[in-house]
């Protein structure tokens, strides 16, 4: 049997706490992105402009938080961002 340490276990248990916490945040980030692109999609660019500010807001607390790199979080938002803009200069 192999020995475990107590600082092996606590580091387990520490692990699996933020892996709980992580994926909350990014399966936040992911609804509000998909709430702006449906938003695109169905042309609606008063609501796309609103979703895109929760969805930079969220987006930019989950790298705050280092659940993902802050150039993964600026490209996102850059390119949702031009999705709505692209909505908005077909008007």
């Amino acid at each position: 049997m192999p020995q475990v340490h107590k600082s092996t276990i606590r580091r387990a248990r520490q692990a699996e706490t933020r892996r709980a916490r992580n994926r909350t945040t990014l399966n936040t980030v992911k609804a509000f992105i998909k709430k702006t692109l449906a938003a695109v999609e169905e042309k609606k660019a008063d609501e796309a402009a609103t979703a895109l500010r929760e969805a930079s807001s969220a987006i930019g607390r989950a790298a705050a938080k280092g659940v993902i790199k802050r150039n993964t979080a600026s490209r996102r938002i850059s390119r949702l961002t031009l999705r709505v803009n692209g909505l908005t200069a077909a008007k």
